[in-house]
Formats: C-alpha cells, structure tokens, sequence
C-alpha cells in the first residue's frame, strides 16, 4: 500500500502538468486575429493604390475628341480587367500576410490547413468590408463609369421628352416655347407661301405679308397651349384644330383648307418627334441597364476569384511560417 501511495504521488504532477496543457489548448483561440487584421490592412491599402492608378491610366486614355482614345467597348473591358486585377492581387498579398504571420499551432496538419484557409478568407471579408466602407465612391466610379454615363444620357433625352409632351396651362406653354424644337413647329404654322400663286392680287400680297409682321405673340403662345395639350392627351380636338387653322390662315392668308392641312401636318411632326425622342430614352436606359448589370456581375466574379486567391496564398504562407 505504501508504494502505491508513493507511486501515485510521483505521477500526480505529471497528470498536473497534462491537464494544465490541455486546457491551455482548449481556452487558446484558433484564429490569429492580429495576423488577420494585417492582411486585411495590407490588402484594402493595396487596392486603393490600384485603384487610383487604374482611374489616372483610364482617363489618359480617354480623349473628348472623336476618333482619338479607347472607345467605349475597350474603356468598359479595361475597366472590368483592372479591377478584376486589383482585387487578385490586393487580396493574394492580404492572405499571404494573414498565412505566414499567424501564431503556430500545436495541431494535426489538416487542422493547421483550414486555419490557415479561414485566415485568408477572413482576411479578404475584412479587407473587403473596409474597401466597401471607405472607398465605395471610387469603385463607383471606376466600375460605373460607363452606367452612369448612358444613364445621363437617358435622362436626358427623357427630360426633353417630357417637356415635349408637359401638359396644362401657361406652365405647359412656357415649356413649349422654351423648347427650341418645339418654337419651331409653332413658328412654321404662320409661315407665309414663298412663291405666290399666279391669280393672287398685289393688294392680297401685301395685307398677308402686313398681317404676318403685325401678328402678336399673344396667338402663338396661345396655339402653343393647344398644342401642348394636344401632345399630352395624344389627339389635336377637331375645335383646336379648326380654330387653329383660322388663326394660320388669318395670319398668312392662306385658305383655311391649306392651313388645316398645315395645323395637320405640324402636330403629325411634333408627335413623331416626340415618339422618337421616347425611344431613344428607352433604348438609352435600357443600354444603362445593361451595363449596370454586368459591371455588378463582373464585380461579383472579381471578389469570388480574390476569396479564393486569399485562401489559398494563406495556406501558402502558412506552410512558410512553419518551415521556420
């Protein structure tokens, strides 16, 4: 009995310092978040310094002048290239550091491969949660150049389709005779007839071409109202048109037959222009879509390809780190 006491007295420390060991390895984490943070720092600093040079090469190669420089096409690829570029790299070196700082562990080697996996991948979420926070408006403008501008674009051209078409009153007026387009359909309707026809008398000459230069702009602006009307709700009222074709003839002394067909002629203008002009704002924003889409997809493919990149280079220098 005695020996047995002693015997177990000689390995108590020994039980001491394994269990001691084990909780020590229990309470340890697994992730190195110092070696982590050092990756993500090194990789969000990486990109912005890409990033910035990717915006001065981009506008070297932009020229105003037509037929000089990248076109569109080229400008878009380059851009989808560059920042598919910047993120490969940015985040390769991100997991490399976060691999190869990383504190040693006392584990079997296909733990010590998915720590060193998890590093890089923590590494590149971090550093991409930092790029998004702080650098989102330069990544907009690289990635979006092209978007935004077919989307100006479009937003134009459907400004002066709608302004083309405003209804109501003196505001829909005022629109009207702002709109150069459309003080040239107005300006048509009182033209006078360049040649006069031969049994037109001298005196009916002249009282046409004193009506027309006498003409006030109060009737213009008023048969801009009608017609802005008429482009709002899709149909000229046979009242507008007929009253509209009295003051034409009133005011170029054509007959009221050839003025109606004048009025007739001038809406038909106006709306095929503004149906045109409707169109190419829809194909404007829907090449702005587009666009939208595929830099967003583009985007996408960059930040999974530089999830992996980070992976994978952290289990690089992971094994590096060991080798030491």
């Amino acid at each position: 009995m005695a020996e047995q006491v002693l015997a177990g007295s000689a390995m108590a420390p020994d039980l001491v310092v394994g269990v001691g060991r084990a909780e020590a390895r229990a309470v340890s984490s697994a992730v190195s978040w110092g070696a982590v943070f050092a990756g993500a720092a090194g990789a969000a600093a990486l990109s912005l310094i890409l990033l910035v040079l990717g915006m001065g090469l981009g506008l070297s190669s932009v020229s105003p002048f037509s037929g000089q420089g990248l076109g569109g096409t080229a400008f878009g690829w380059s851009t989808i290239l560059w920042v598919t570029f910047t993120q490969l790299a940015a985040s390769g070196m991100g997991g490399y550091l976060a691999g190869r700082l990383r504190a040693r562990w006392s584990a079997n080697e296909d733990e010590v491969y998915f720590r060193d996996t998890a590093h890089g991948f923590l590494a590149w979420a971090v550093a991409t949660l930092i790029t998004a926070a702080t650098l989102t408006s330069a990544i907009g403008s690289i990635v979006g150049a092209g978007a935004q501008a077919a989307g100006t674009v479009a937003a134009g051209v459907a400004s002066t389709a709608t302004t083309a078409a405003a209804a109501g009153g003196g505001a829909a007026a005022g629109r009207m005779e702002s709109t150069a387009n459309s003080g040239y359909f107005i300006d048509s309707l009182f033209r006078g007839s360049a040649v006069a026809s031969p049994d037109a008398s001298a005196s009916t000459a002249g009282s046409a071409g004193d009506t027309q230069q006498g003409a006030s702009r109060g009737s213009s602006a008023e048969i801009g109202r009608i017609f802005a009307n008429a482009m709002a709700t899709g149909a000229l009222p046979p009242d507008d048109a007929t009253y509209t074709a009295q003051v034409v003839a009133q005011r170029t002394g054509m007959s009221t037959a050839d003025a109606q067909k004048r009025v007739t002629d001038t809406f038909t203008r106006m709306q095929t222009q503004a149906k045109e002009a409707e169109a190419a704002a829809k194909d404007a924003a829907d090449k702005a879509r587009k666009a939208s889409a595929y830099a967003a997809l583009w985007l996408f493919i960059s930040l999974l390809a530089g999830a992996f990149v980070a992976s994978f280079t952290a289990t690089y220098g992971g094994r590096r780190r060991d080798l030491i």
